[in-house]
């Protein structure tokens, strides 16, 4: 009895040890700071709420039944009567880059002629009205807005914009052929598990996709039998563009840390060795703000676009790294005359589709090495202003171009379908 009395203290002591030899490993490796954070962390756990965070209504996924998918009639529309798109999306706030494409595209449609409406999927209460605001105020849109709480009038096409929205655009009662807008193969986004699967199953649902690069459509088109255009990445020159004036002293890289796939933390390790080898080079890393760095650097945060050209104006070459579809900093960069060095991957060749990209394999040293062969070399300058002119051709304007046309494409297909299958059932 006496023995199994003290085994509980025991314990107690030995995990006070191990705390107390855990404390001071922290404190010598990371300091007080250090150490605080830790507690903050481990708080802010603690307090979380402990139930399933989803990013989509349950109930929207209960009631989408891919084995009976509802039948979608098209809208018979009149010579001259314009083509009605409900596009469904989430709100956002400023400096999204897949709003700000998604946006574009619309924007351009609008002009195109088509009856474009947005309606907004939100699940957890948001404010309509500010979100609306940001729509309207910082990306342009002077559509209708609306929430689709309200529900959706019978369309030409309705078009989901992430996996989320593909859910009630999938269930929702009204007529229109269901397309996708795919700028990202976005299972890639969570841990293999619940979500991933759940978002690869709104591949699944017969709609016809238009994509990001033609490195989705073909992924899309093999892997789940999907229908799929693409449109090819604009440039926005107008923004970013070379200035043979500046001077060149160093390097950038866009850092995010809550997108994993865009590799922050290997990009990171690839600056720490740069800087080593070239302590005298200026890196620059804007996107968000960064704590504990072990290297000199300038942390711009989120910065304006015009700062961002700014930046690529004083910089040799830059990080890209994308893991999946890639973003659309390589072009920015290639615009400003500065070099992008990207990971070498099939998703990346497909899309980019430039020779003055440089890729290299996805080790710090790599990354490092490419960096540092493109600061020494010789004839820069020349390599800088040839890397301009080749994105000079690659407007937005033909990116939405091919959207527009893949819409027309596919409406007329279906319409054709839909007056072949009504003749055939009459002459039954």
């Amino acid at each position: 009895m006496k023995a199994m009395a003290r085994s509980p203290l025991r314990s107690a002591r030995i995990q006070l040890a191990r705390r107390g030899r855990q404390l001071t490993n922290i404190l010598l490796a990371e300091g007080h700071q250090g150490l605080a954070e830790r507690v903050r962390t481990a708080a802010a756990t603690w307090m979380r709420p402990k139930r399933i965070a989803w990013p989509v209504l349950p109930e929207d996924i209960l009631a989408a039944d891919l084995s009976r998918p509802l039948p979608r009639s098209v809208r018979r529309t009149r010579s001259g009567e314009p083509i009605s798109i409900n596009w469904v999306t989430t709100p956002t706030g400023p400096g999204s880059g897949g709003h700000t494409t998604c946006f574009r595209i619309i924007k351009y449609l609008d002009t195109a002629g088509y009856d474009n409406r947005i309606f907004f999927y939100h699940i957890h209460g948001a404010d309509q009205k500010y979100f609306e605001g940001v729509a309207r105020e910082y990306y342009g849109l002077t559509c209708p807005i609306s929430d689709i709480r309200n529900g959706m009038p019978d369309a030409d096409a309705v078009v989901a914009t992430s996996w989320p929205t593909a859910y009630v655009a999938f269930n929702a009662a009204c007529a229109g052929k269901r397309f996708y807008f795919v700028q990202d193969f976005e299972p890639y986004f969570e841990p293999v598990g619940a979500y991933s699967v759940i978002a690869e199953n709104t591949y699944r649902m017969g709609f016809h996709g238009i994509t990001a690069g033609a490195w989705l459509a073909q992924k899309l088109s093999r892997e789940y039998g999907m229908d799929a255009d693409y449109f090819p990445f604009g440039c926005d020159t107008s923004r970013y563009h070379r200035d043979p004036v500046s001077r060149r002293s160093g390097v950038a890289f866009y850092v995010r840390t809550g997108t994993p796939r865009r590799g922050t933390e290997l990009g990171l390790l690839a600056l720490e060795l740069f800087a080593k080898r070239q302590p005298h080079a200026q890196i620059h890393l804007f996107g968000e703000k960064l704590e504990g760095l072990t290297f000199n650097c300038i942390n711009h945060g989120l910065v304006s676009p015009a700062k961002l050209n700014e930046i690529y104006n004083q910089c040799f070459a830059g990080i890209c790294l994308s893991f999946t579809n890639v973003s659309l900093v390589p072009h920015e960069m290639l615009a400003a005359g500065c070099v992008p060095v990207v990971n070498d991957a099939e998703h990346n060749r497909i899309v980019l589709d430039n020779p003055y990209v440089r890729y290299t394999s996805p080790t710090p040293h790599a990354l490092a090495s490419a960096l540092e062969d493109l600061m020494q070399m010789a004839d820069f300058n020349a390599l800088s202003q040839i890397a301009a002119e080749s994105v000079k051709s690659t407007t937005w304007d033909d990116a939405a171009a091919a959207v527009d046309a893949a819409f027309r494409r596919a409406l007329n297909a279906s319409r054709q379908t839909q007056v072949l299958e009504s003749c055939l059932a009459t002459v039954d």
